[in-house]
Protein backbone atom coordinates (compact mmCIF):
# COMPACT_ATOMS: atom_id res chain seq x y z
CA UNK A 1 0.00 0.00 0.00
CA UNK A 2 1.18 3.34 -0.93
CA UNK A 3 1.60 5.99 1.94
CA UNK A 4 -0.91 8.85 2.06
CA UNK A 5 2.54 11.22 1.57
CA UNK A 6 3.98 9.05 -1.71
CA UNK A 7 0.21 9.05 -2.80
CA UNK A 8 0.20 12.81 -2.38
CA UNK A 9 3.70 13.12 -4.19
CA UNK A 10 2.83 11.08 -7.07
CA UNK A 11 -0.44 12.72 -7.73
CA UNK A 12 1.30 16.35 -7.17
CA UNK A 13 3.93 15.19 -10.36
CA UNK A 14 0.58 13.92 -12.17
CA UNK A 15 -1.10 16.94 -12.15
CA UNK A 16 1.49 18.99 -14.42
CA UNK A 17 1.86 16.28 -16.84
CA UNK A 18 0.61 17.30 -20.05
CA UNK A 19 0.97 13.54 -21.73
CA UNK A 20 -2.38 11.79 -21.47
CA UNK A 21 -0.39 8.55 -21.45
CA UNK A 22 1.61 8.84 -18.59
CA UNK A 23 -1.10 10.30 -16.17
CA UNK A 24 -3.23 7.18 -17.39
CA UNK A 25 -0.64 4.73 -16.82
CA UNK A 26 0.29 6.34 -13.40
CA UNK A 27 -3.15 6.11 -12.65
CA UNK A 28 -3.19 2.15 -13.28
CA UNK A 29 0.58 2.13 -11.62
CA UNK A 30 -1.59 3.48 -8.71
CA UNK A 31 -4.53 1.33 -8.47
CA UNK A 32 -2.38 -1.88 -8.77
CA UNK A 33 0.20 -1.13 -5.80
CA UNK A 34 -3.18 0.27 -3.69
CA UNK A 35 -4.22 -3.84 -4.51
CA UNK A 36 -0.80 -4.97 -3.24
CA UNK A 37 0.84 -5.60 -6.22
CA UNK A 38 4.80 -5.49 -5.06
CA UNK A 39 6.01 -5.19 -8.84
CA UNK A 40 3.67 -2.14 -9.16
CA UNK A 41 5.09 -0.78 -5.79
CA UNK A 42 8.63 -1.45 -6.75
CA UNK A 43 8.52 0.63 -10.22
CA UNK A 44 6.35 3.68 -8.39
CA UNK A 45 9.42 3.63 -6.11
CA UNK A 46 12.06 3.49 -8.53
CA UNK A 47 10.21 5.72 -10.76
CA UNK A 48 9.87 8.84 -7.70
CA UNK A 49 12.65 8.06 -6.07
CA UNK A 50 15.21 10.57 -7.62
CA UNK A 51 15.71 13.11 -10.55
CA UNK A 52 16.90 11.55 -13.91
CA UNK A 53 20.72 12.45 -13.61
CA UNK A 54 21.65 14.81 -16.16
CA UNK A 55 25.33 14.55 -17.27
CA UNK A 56 27.47 13.91 -20.52
CA UNK A 57 25.55 11.79 -22.07
CA UNK A 58 22.65 13.45 -21.31
CA UNK A 59 19.69 11.66 -20.59
CA UNK A 60 18.43 8.50 -21.17
CA UNK A 61 16.43 6.39 -19.43
CA UNK A 62 13.12 4.09 -19.67
CA UNK A 63 9.85 5.72 -20.90
CA UNK A 64 7.27 5.95 -18.41
CA UNK A 65 5.89 8.39 -15.67
CA UNK A 66 7.47 9.91 -13.14
CA UNK A 67 10.87 12.33 -12.33
CA UNK A 68 13.10 9.43 -12.85
CA UNK A 69 11.96 8.13 -16.41
CA UNK A 70 11.86 9.78 -20.02
CA UNK A 71 8.70 11.96 -20.76
CA UNK A 72 7.51 15.01 -21.26
CA UNK A 73 7.46 16.78 -17.79
CA UNK A 74 11.16 15.52 -17.26
CA UNK A 75 11.85 16.93 -21.30
CA UNK A 76 9.97 20.19 -20.74
CA UNK A 77 12.44 20.75 -17.44
CA UNK A 78 15.82 19.55 -19.22
CA UNK A 79 14.86 22.05 -22.21
CA UNK A 80 14.01 25.29 -20.02
CA UNK A 81 17.14 24.21 -18.25
CA UNK A 82 19.20 24.37 -21.29
CA UNK A 83 17.59 27.64 -22.42
CA UNK A 84 18.40 29.30 -19.19
CA UNK A 85 22.28 28.31 -19.65
CA UNK A 86 22.16 28.95 -22.84
CA UNK A 87 21.32 32.76 -22.18
CA UNK A 88 22.99 33.18 -18.81
CA UNK A 89 25.97 31.99 -21.15
CA UNK A 90 25.61 34.73 -23.49
CA UNK A 91 23.43 33.23 -26.20
CA UNK A 92 20.32 35.14 -26.54
CA UNK A 93 18.84 35.03 -30.18
CA UNK A 94 21.24 32.13 -30.80
CA UNK A 95 20.25 29.12 -33.47
CA UNK A 96 19.78 25.62 -31.96
CA UNK A 97 19.26 22.42 -34.04
CA UNK A 98 17.06 20.26 -33.02
CA UNK A 99 16.64 17.06 -34.11
CA UNK A 100 15.25 12.87 -33.25
CA UNK A 101 14.89 9.40 -34.45
CA UNK A 102 11.94 7.24 -34.52
CA UNK A 103 11.56 5.86 -31.10
CA UNK A 104 8.38 6.15 -29.36
CA UNK A 105 7.58 9.81 -28.48
CA UNK A 106 10.82 11.14 -30.27
CA UNK A 107 9.05 13.65 -32.40
CA UNK A 108 6.89 14.67 -29.26
CA UNK A 109 10.00 15.18 -27.10
CA UNK A 110 11.69 17.22 -29.80
CA UNK A 111 9.16 19.39 -30.50
CA UNK A 112 8.58 20.24 -27.00
CA UNK A 113 12.17 21.34 -27.07
CA UNK A 114 11.82 23.31 -29.98
CA UNK A 115 8.50 25.19 -28.30
CA UNK A 116 10.29 26.00 -24.84
CA UNK A 117 13.82 26.91 -26.70
CA UNK A 118 11.82 29.42 -28.94
CA UNK A 119 9.43 30.39 -25.78
CA UNK A 120 12.99 31.83 -24.07
CA UNK A 121 13.84 33.86 -27.21
CA UNK A 122 16.51 31.05 -28.87
CA UNK A 123 16.29 30.94 -32.92
CA UNK A 124 14.87 26.91 -32.22
CA UNK A 125 15.33 25.14 -35.95
CA UNK A 126 13.25 21.44 -35.61
CA UNK A 127 14.00 18.95 -38.51
CA UNK A 128 11.08 18.30 -40.49
CA UNK A 129 11.28 14.84 -40.06
CA UNK A 130 13.16 12.12 -38.01
CA UNK A 131 16.64 11.94 -38.72
CA UNK A 132 20.35 9.89 -37.71
CA UNK A 133 22.24 11.67 -35.26
CA UNK A 134 25.22 12.73 -37.07
CA UNK A 135 23.01 14.85 -39.47
CA UNK A 136 21.77 17.10 -36.72
CA UNK A 137 26.02 16.78 -35.58
CA UNK A 138 26.74 18.13 -38.70
CA UNK A 139 23.57 20.67 -39.06
CA UNK A 140 24.70 22.40 -35.70
CA UNK A 141 28.03 23.55 -37.80
CA UNK A 142 26.94 23.82 -41.36
CA UNK A 143 23.86 26.49 -39.73
CA UNK A 144 26.11 28.31 -37.52
CA UNK A 145 24.25 26.75 -34.44
CA UNK A 146 25.54 27.25 -30.74
CA UNK A 147 23.95 24.24 -29.78
CA UNK A 148 21.69 20.76 -30.89
CA UNK A 149 19.91 18.65 -28.98
CA UNK A 150 19.16 14.84 -30.60
CA UNK A 151 15.97 13.02 -28.71
CA UNK A 152 17.72 9.73 -29.56
CA UNK A 153 18.23 6.23 -26.87
CA UNK A 154 20.86 5.19 -29.83
CA UNK A 155 20.74 1.63 -29.65
CA UNK A 156 18.65 0.69 -26.54
CA UNK A 157 15.74 -1.75 -26.03
CA UNK A 158 12.88 -0.35 -27.63
CA UNK A 159 11.13 0.89 -24.01
CA UNK A 160 13.94 3.57 -23.60
CA UNK A 161 14.25 7.00 -24.97
CA UNK A 162 17.44 9.60 -24.56
CA UNK A 163 18.20 13.32 -24.84
CA UNK A 164 21.12 14.32 -26.31
CA UNK A 165 22.70 17.82 -25.48
CA UNK A 166 25.89 19.39 -28.13
CA UNK A 167 27.12 22.56 -27.10
CA UNK A 168 29.25 23.70 -30.26
CA UNK A 169 30.11 20.93 -32.79
CA UNK A 170 30.79 18.55 -29.58
CA UNK A 171 28.60 16.93 -27.03
CA UNK A 172 28.44 18.71 -23.50
CA UNK A 173 31.60 17.83 -20.83
CA UNK A 174 31.82 18.63 -17.09
CA UNK A 175 31.32 21.64 -16.06
CA UNK A 176 28.72 21.93 -18.76
CA UNK A 177 26.88 19.24 -17.91
CA UNK A 178 26.65 20.16 -14.41
CA UNK A 179 25.81 24.08 -15.06
CA UNK A 180 23.25 22.86 -17.05
CA UNK A 181 21.73 19.99 -14.51
CA UNK A 182 21.78 23.02 -12.01
CA UNK A 183 19.42 24.61 -13.89
CA UNK A 184 17.38 21.76 -14.71
CA UNK A 185 17.09 21.60 -10.65
CA UNK A 186 15.96 24.80 -10.20
CA UNK A 187 13.15 24.66 -13.32
CA UNK A 188 11.59 21.52 -11.28
CA UNK A 189 10.64 23.76 -9.25
CA UNK A 190 8.15 25.96 -11.31
CA UNK A 191 5.08 23.47 -12.90
CA UNK A 192 5.66 22.70 -16.55
CA UNK A 193 2.48 24.54 -17.53
CA UNK A 194 4.00 27.45 -16.50
CA UNK A 195 7.48 27.18 -18.22
CA UNK A 196 7.04 29.25 -21.38
CA UNK A 197 6.59 28.39 -24.78
CA UNK A 198 6.46 29.70 -28.37
CA UNK A 199 5.52 28.16 -31.86
CA UNK A 200 7.88 30.47 -33.43
CA UNK A 201 10.05 28.15 -34.62
CA UNK A 202 11.79 27.31 -37.60
CA UNK A 203 11.52 23.82 -39.60
CA UNK A 204 14.11 22.26 -41.65
CA UNK A 205 14.06 19.56 -44.17
CA UNK A 206 15.17 18.95 -47.56
CA UNK A 207 18.47 21.56 -47.15
CA UNK A 208 20.06 19.75 -44.31
CA UNK A 209 19.83 16.36 -45.64
CA UNK A 210 21.35 17.70 -49.06
CA UNK A 211 24.32 19.30 -47.35
CA UNK A 212 24.62 16.32 -45.37
CA UNK A 213 24.83 14.13 -48.12
CA UNK A 214 26.91 16.34 -50.54
CA UNK A 215 29.47 16.43 -47.58
CA UNK A 216 29.52 12.66 -47.52
CA UNK A 217 29.94 11.96 -50.98
CA UNK A 218 32.76 14.41 -50.70
CA UNK A 219 34.81 11.76 -49.08
CA UNK A 220 35.17 9.37 -52.03
CA UNK A 221 37.51 10.41 -54.89
CA UNK A 222 35.74 10.68 -58.40
CA UNK A 223 38.27 8.62 -59.80
CA UNK A 224 37.87 5.54 -56.76
CA UNK A 225 36.45 2.01 -57.67
CA UNK A 226 32.87 1.58 -57.27
CA UNK A 227 32.19 -2.07 -57.61
CA UNK A 228 31.37 -4.01 -54.78
CA UNK A 229 28.42 -6.18 -53.57
CA UNK A 230 26.86 -5.13 -50.36
CA UNK A 231 24.37 -6.05 -47.94
CA UNK A 232 22.40 -3.49 -45.42
CA UNK A 233 20.53 -2.77 -42.81
CA UNK A 234 19.65 0.02 -40.89
CA UNK A 235 18.56 -2.43 -37.92
CA UNK A 236 14.63 -0.78 -37.73
CA UNK A 237 16.16 3.14 -37.48
CA UNK A 238 16.49 5.97 -39.96
CA UNK A 239 19.55 5.18 -41.78
CA UNK A 240 18.15 4.31 -44.68
CA UNK A 241 16.69 7.06 -46.52
CA UNK A 242 19.62 8.93 -45.68
CA UNK A 243 22.24 6.30 -46.96
CA UNK A 244 19.97 6.52 -50.00
CA UNK A 245 20.99 10.05 -50.95
CA UNK A 246 24.42 9.31 -50.49
CA UNK A 247 24.61 6.04 -52.48
CA UNK A 248 22.93 8.68 -55.32
CA UNK A 249 25.59 10.87 -54.90
CA UNK A 250 28.48 8.56 -54.99
CA UNK A 251 27.77 5.94 -57.29
CA UNK A 252 28.11 3.08 -55.67
CA UNK A 253 25.54 0.19 -56.60
CA UNK A 254 22.21 -0.33 -54.66
CA UNK A 255 22.48 -2.88 -51.59
CA UNK A 256 20.80 -5.84 -51.09
CA UNK A 257 18.48 -4.70 -48.26
CA UNK A 258 17.38 -6.43 -45.26
CA UNK A 259 13.79 -5.92 -45.63
CA UNK A 260 12.85 -6.88 -42.70
CA UNK A 261 14.76 -4.33 -40.72
CA UNK A 262 14.47 -1.53 -43.92
CA UNK A 263 11.84 0.41 -42.20
CA UNK A 264 12.06 2.81 -38.93
CA UNK A 265 10.27 0.89 -36.34
CA UNK A 266 10.54 1.42 -32.52
CA UNK A 267 9.32 -1.54 -31.52
CA UNK A 268 12.58 -3.75 -33.26
CA UNK A 269 10.61 -6.54 -33.56
CA UNK A 270 13.24 -8.60 -35.35
CA UNK A 271 16.20 -8.62 -32.56
CA UNK A 272 16.55 -8.69 -29.17
CA UNK A 273 18.53 -5.48 -28.68
CA UNK A 274 18.82 -2.90 -31.92
CA UNK A 275 22.55 -2.96 -31.72
CA UNK A 276 24.61 -4.85 -34.04
CA UNK A 277 27.30 -6.00 -32.01
CA UNK A 278 24.43 -7.99 -30.29
CA UNK A 279 24.55 -11.04 -30.92
CA UNK A 280 22.13 -12.15 -33.17
CA UNK A 281 21.33 -9.05 -34.13
CA UNK A 282 23.15 -9.40 -37.76
CA UNK A 283 21.63 -12.67 -38.40
CA UNK A 284 19.57 -11.82 -41.42
CA UNK A 285 21.71 -9.64 -42.76
CA UNK A 286 24.88 -12.56 -42.72
CA UNK A 287 22.01 -14.84 -44.35
CA UNK A 288 21.28 -12.24 -47.20
CA UNK A 289 25.00 -11.78 -47.22
CA UNK A 290 25.30 -15.48 -47.98
CA UNK A 291 22.50 -15.73 -50.33
CA UNK A 292 23.79 -12.89 -52.37
CA UNK A 293 27.24 -13.76 -52.29
CA UNK A 294 28.19 -10.27 -50.79
CA UNK A 295 31.32 -8.77 -49.90
CA UNK A 296 30.34 -7.47 -47.06
CA UNK A 297 27.46 -6.48 -44.74
CA UNK A 298 26.83 -3.35 -43.30
CA UNK A 299 25.01 -2.77 -40.43
CA UNK A 300 24.20 1.20 -38.47
CA UNK A 301 22.60 1.06 -35.37
CA UNK A 302 19.12 3.26 -34.87
CA UNK A 303 19.87 6.55 -35.03
CA UNK A 304 22.60 5.80 -37.38
CA UNK A 305 26.02 6.95 -35.69
CA UNK A 306 27.06 3.32 -35.17
CA UNK A 307 28.72 1.39 -38.34
CA UNK A 308 29.25 -2.37 -38.45
CA UNK A 309 30.99 -4.50 -40.45
CA UNK A 310 30.70 -8.41 -41.67
CA UNK A 311 33.06 -10.33 -44.21
CA UNK A 312 34.05 -13.75 -45.11
CA UNK A 313 37.03 -15.66 -43.74
CA UNK A 314 37.97 -18.50 -45.40
CA UNK A 315 34.61 -18.56 -46.33
CA UNK A 316 33.17 -18.34 -43.31
CA UNK A 317 30.92 -15.36 -42.96
CA UNK A 318 31.56 -13.22 -39.05
CA UNK A 319 31.51 -9.80 -38.07
CA UNK A 320 34.38 -7.62 -37.67
CA UNK A 321 34.99 -6.01 -33.77
CA UNK A 322 34.88 -2.57 -33.35
CA UNK A 323 38.86 -2.25 -33.03
CA UNK A 324 38.91 -4.06 -36.40
CA UNK A 325 37.20 -1.80 -38.23
CA UNK A 326 38.84 1.21 -36.34
CA UNK A 327 42.31 -0.28 -37.85
CA UNK A 328 40.95 -1.11 -41.21
CA UNK A 329 39.85 2.45 -41.32
CA UNK A 330 43.21 3.79 -39.81
CA UNK A 331 45.06 1.92 -41.96
CA UNK A 332 43.23 3.51 -45.34
CA UNK A 333 43.15 7.18 -43.70
CA UNK A 334 47.10 6.23 -43.22
CA UNK A 335 47.78 4.99 -46.82
CA UNK A 336 45.79 7.99 -48.38
CA UNK A 337 48.05 10.07 -46.26
CA UNK A 338 45.61 11.77 -43.88
CA UNK A 339 47.87 13.98 -41.35
CA UNK A 340 46.41 15.19 -37.63
CA UNK A 341 45.86 13.49 -34.72
CA UNK A 342 44.51 9.75 -34.29
CA UNK A 343 42.84 9.11 -31.39
CA UNK A 344 40.51 6.44 -29.93
CA UNK A 345 39.58 6.09 -26.11
CA UNK A 346 41.04 4.17 -23.42
CA UNK A 347 38.94 0.88 -23.55
CA UNK A 348 40.13 0.62 -26.87
CA UNK A 349 42.85 -1.29 -28.93
CA UNK A 350 46.08 -0.03 -28.35
CA UNK A 351 47.22 -0.93 -32.32
CA UNK A 352 45.78 2.22 -33.21
CA UNK A 353 48.82 4.15 -31.62
CA UNK A 354 51.74 1.79 -32.83
CA UNK A 355 50.13 1.84 -36.62
CA UNK A 356 49.74 6.43 -36.44
CA UNK A 357 53.08 6.32 -34.82
CA UNK A 358 55.07 3.78 -37.37
CA UNK A 359 53.54 6.51 -39.96
CA UNK A 360 54.70 9.76 -38.62
CA UNK A 361 51.36 10.68 -36.98
CA UNK A 362 50.62 11.81 -33.25
CA UNK A 363 48.38 9.61 -31.25
CA UNK A 364 46.00 10.93 -28.27
CA UNK A 365 44.30 7.85 -26.07
CA UNK A 366 41.32 9.87 -24.59
CA UNK A 367 37.82 8.94 -22.35
CA UNK A 368 35.57 7.13 -22.83
CA UNK A 369 32.87 8.81 -25.55
CA UNK A 370 32.76 11.26 -28.62
CA UNK A 371 32.40 13.73 -25.84
CA UNK A 372 36.31 13.35 -25.46
CA UNK A 373 37.46 11.93 -29.04
CA UNK A 374 35.48 14.72 -31.20
CA UNK A 375 37.28 17.22 -29.13
CA UNK A 376 41.09 16.27 -29.96
CA UNK A 377 42.42 19.24 -31.71
CA UNK A 378 43.42 18.49 -35.43
CA UNK A 379 42.02 14.96 -35.18
CA UNK A 380 42.12 13.10 -38.18
CA UNK A 381 40.51 9.86 -37.22
CA UNK A 382 39.37 8.93 -34.27
CA UNK A 383 37.11 5.76 -32.86
CA UNK A 384 35.88 3.71 -30.39
CA UNK A 385 35.84 -0.02 -29.97
CA UNK A 386 31.76 0.03 -29.37
CA UNK A 387 31.61 0.53 -33.45
CA UNK A 388 31.85 4.32 -33.19
CA UNK A 389 33.84 5.93 -35.95
CA UNK A 390 34.80 9.42 -36.23
CA UNK A 391 35.68 9.27 -40.27
CA UNK A 392 35.29 12.74 -41.41
CA UNK A 393 36.19 15.25 -38.26
CA UNK A 394 35.51 18.82 -39.88
CA UNK A 395 32.20 17.76 -41.20
CA UNK A 396 31.10 15.60 -38.34
CA UNK A 397 32.99 16.33 -35.37
CA UNK A 398 31.59 12.53 -33.35
CA UNK A 399 30.84 9.68 -34.72
CA UNK A 400 29.10 8.85 -38.11
CA UNK A 401 28.17 5.87 -39.08
CA UNK A 402 26.89 6.92 -42.48
CA UNK A 403 30.31 8.54 -43.44
CA UNK A 404 31.97 5.71 -42.02
CA UNK A 405 29.73 3.32 -44.13
CA UNK A 406 30.95 5.01 -47.18
CA UNK A 407 33.99 5.02 -46.21
CA UNK A 408 33.97 1.15 -45.99
CA UNK A 409 32.37 1.20 -49.36
CA UNK A 410 35.14 2.86 -51.07
CA UNK A 411 37.89 0.51 -48.86
CA UNK A 412 35.91 -2.43 -49.86
CA UNK A 413 35.97 -1.83 -53.41
CA UNK A 414 39.21 -0.55 -54.23
CA UNK A 415 40.42 -3.54 -52.15
CA UNK A 416 38.56 -5.56 -54.56
CA UNK A 417 39.87 -3.69 -57.56
CA UNK A 418 43.56 -5.09 -56.36
CA UNK A 419 42.33 -8.12 -56.06
CA UNK A 420 42.45 -8.14 -52.13
CA UNK A 421 39.55 -8.72 -49.35
CA UNK A 422 38.57 -7.28 -45.93
CA UNK A 423 40.88 -10.48 -44.04
CA UNK A 424 43.60 -9.93 -46.82
CA UNK A 425 44.11 -6.34 -45.31
CA UNK A 426 43.62 -7.73 -41.62
CA UNK A 427 46.34 -10.24 -41.95
CA UNK A 428 48.93 -7.27 -43.61
CA UNK A 429 47.99 -4.79 -41.00
CA UNK A 430 49.03 -7.74 -38.15
CA UNK A 431 52.02 -9.00 -39.71
CA UNK A 432 53.09 -5.33 -39.64
CA UNK A 433 52.07 -4.26 -36.19
CA UNK A 434 51.64 -7.43 -34.62
CA UNK A 435 48.78 -9.84 -33.75
CA UNK A 436 45.69 -7.60 -31.26
CA UNK A 437 42.84 -9.70 -30.36
CA UNK A 438 40.05 -7.62 -28.15
CA UNK A 439 37.42 -8.98 -26.91
CA UNK A 440 34.37 -7.87 -24.25
CA UNK A 441 33.13 -8.92 -20.87
CA UNK A 442 29.74 -7.90 -20.61
CA UNK A 443 27.26 -8.34 -17.16
CA UNK A 444 24.51 -6.88 -17.58
CA UNK A 445 22.48 -6.56 -14.60
CA UNK A 446 18.77 -5.32 -12.93
CA UNK A 447 20.64 -3.77 -9.98
CA UNK A 448 22.86 -1.17 -10.20
CA UNK A 449 24.60 -1.44 -6.87
CA UNK A 450 25.85 -5.14 -7.87
CA UNK A 451 28.08 -2.84 -10.68
CA UNK A 452 29.27 -0.99 -7.69
CA UNK A 453 29.91 -3.55 -5.15
CA UNK A 454 31.73 -5.29 -8.49
CA UNK A 455 34.30 -2.82 -9.08
CA UNK A 456 34.57 -1.94 -4.70
CA UNK A 457 35.82 -6.02 -4.70
CA UNK A 458 37.99 -5.51 -7.75
CA UNK A 459 39.77 -1.67 -5.93
CA UNK A 460 39.93 -3.70 -3.13
CA UNK A 461 41.95 -6.82 -3.97
CA UNK A 462 43.75 -5.43 -7.10
CA UNK A 463 45.25 -8.41 -8.97
CA UNK A 464 49.06 -8.57 -9.50
CA UNK A 465 48.74 -11.37 -12.79
CA UNK A 466 46.64 -11.37 -14.93
CA UNK A 467 46.82 -14.55 -17.25
CA UNK A 468 49.69 -15.13 -15.84
CA UNK A 469 51.32 -12.18 -16.58
CA UNK A 470 52.54 -10.02 -13.78
CA UNK A 471 50.06 -6.74 -14.36
CA UNK A 472 50.66 -2.87 -13.20
CA UNK A 473 46.89 -2.07 -12.27
CA UNK A 474 46.15 1.98 -12.89
CA UNK A 475 42.49 3.39 -10.82
CA UNK A 476 41.30 5.41 -13.48
CA UNK A 477 39.06 8.04 -10.73
CA UNK A 478 42.21 8.90 -9.47
CA UNK A 479 42.90 10.14 -12.99
CA UNK A 480 45.61 8.49 -15.91
CA UNK A 481 47.99 9.63 -18.15
CA UNK A 482 46.63 13.49 -17.56
CA UNK A 483 43.22 12.20 -18.38
CA UNK A 484 40.38 13.72 -16.02
CA UNK A 485 39.29 10.95 -13.50
CA UNK A 486 36.61 8.57 -14.44
CA UNK A 487 35.13 5.14 -13.20
CA UNK A 488 37.25 2.58 -14.15
CA UNK A 489 40.50 0.13 -13.13
CA UNK A 490 43.13 0.22 -16.45
CA UNK A 491 45.36 -3.55 -15.93
CA UNK A 492 48.70 -3.41 -17.98
CA UNK A 493 51.37 -6.11 -18.48
CA UNK A 494 53.31 -7.58 -21.29
CA UNK A 495 51.51 -8.94 -24.32
CA UNK A 496 47.79 -7.93 -21.83
CA UNK A 497 45.72 -5.20 -20.99
CA UNK A 498 42.12 -5.28 -19.67
CA UNK A 499 39.72 -2.02 -18.64
CA UNK A 500 36.89 -2.58 -16.06
CA UNK A 501 34.60 0.03 -16.83
CA UNK A 502 30.89 0.32 -15.72
CA UNK A 503 28.88 1.79 -18.85
CA UNK A 504 27.84 5.14 -19.18
CA UNK A 505 24.85 4.71 -20.87
CA UNK A 506 23.30 0.97 -19.97
CA UNK A 507 23.37 -1.09 -17.02
CA UNK A 508 26.10 -3.28 -17.60
CA UNK A 509 30.14 -3.65 -16.23
CA UNK A 510 32.21 -4.03 -19.06
CA UNK A 511 35.33 -5.31 -19.12
CA UNK A 512 37.64 -4.20 -22.37
CA UNK A 513 40.40 -7.05 -22.64
CA UNK A 514 43.60 -7.62 -24.70
CA UNK A 515 46.16 -9.99 -25.85
CA UNK A 516 49.03 -8.91 -28.20
CA UNK A 517 51.80 -11.11 -30.34
CA UNK A 518 54.68 -8.77 -31.15
CA UNK A 519 55.63 -8.74 -34.92
CA UNK A 520 58.72 -10.32 -34.57
CA UNK A 521 56.36 -13.32 -33.59
CA UNK A 522 53.56 -12.78 -36.06
CA UNK A 523 55.12 -14.29 -38.93
CA UNK A 524 52.81 -17.48 -38.84
CA UNK A 525 49.71 -15.54 -37.81
CA UNK A 526 47.55 -18.71 -37.28
CA UNK A 527 50.33 -19.73 -34.32
CA UNK A 528 50.35 -16.00 -33.00
CA UNK A 529 46.41 -15.47 -33.15
CA UNK A 530 46.28 -18.88 -31.45
CA UNK A 531 48.09 -17.89 -28.76
CA UNK A 532 46.88 -14.70 -28.44
CA UNK A 533 43.20 -16.28 -28.26
CA UNK A 534 44.43 -18.56 -24.87
CA UNK A 535 45.64 -15.42 -23.10
CA UNK A 536 42.12 -13.85 -24.06
CA UNK A 537 40.48 -17.10 -22.47
CA UNK A 538 42.43 -16.12 -19.38
CA UNK A 539 41.97 -12.71 -18.78
CA UNK A 540 38.52 -13.36 -19.37
CA UNK A 541 38.23 -15.95 -16.38
CA UNK A 542 40.54 -14.05 -13.89
CA UNK A 543 39.02 -10.75 -14.29
CA UNK A 544 35.38 -12.70 -14.41
CA UNK A 545 36.58 -13.82 -10.65
CA UNK A 546 38.45 -10.86 -9.45
CA UNK A 547 35.05 -8.67 -9.98
CA UNK A 548 32.95 -11.86 -8.45
CA UNK A 549 30.66 -11.68 -10.88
Amino acid sequence: MLTDDRLAALRAWQEQDPDPATVTALDHLIERAEGGDPEATAELVDAFAGRLEFGTAGLRAALGAGPNRMNRVVVAQAAAGLARWLLDNGHAGAKVLIGYDARYNSDVFARDTAEILAGHGLHAILTATHVPTPVVAFGIGHYDCVAGVVVTASHNPPQDNGYKVYVGRSQIVPPTDAEIAERIEAVAATPVSEIARSSAYETLGEPLLEAYAARVASLVAEDAPRDLTWVYTPMHGVGAEVVARVLARTGFPAPALVDAQAVPDPAFPTVAFPNPEEKGAMDLALALARETDADVALANDPDADRCALAAPFDGTWRMLSGDELGWLLADDALRRGTPGVYACSVVSSTLLGRMATAAGQPFETTLTGFKWIGRVPGLAFGYEEAIGYCTDPEGVADKDGISTLTRVLALVAALKAEGQTVQGRLDDIARTHGVHLTAPLSFRVADLSLIADAMARLRADLPTTLAGVPVEAADLAEGWNGLPPTDGVLFTGEGVRAVARPSGTEPKLKVYLQASVPPGRSGDLAAARAEASAVLERLASDLTAALGL
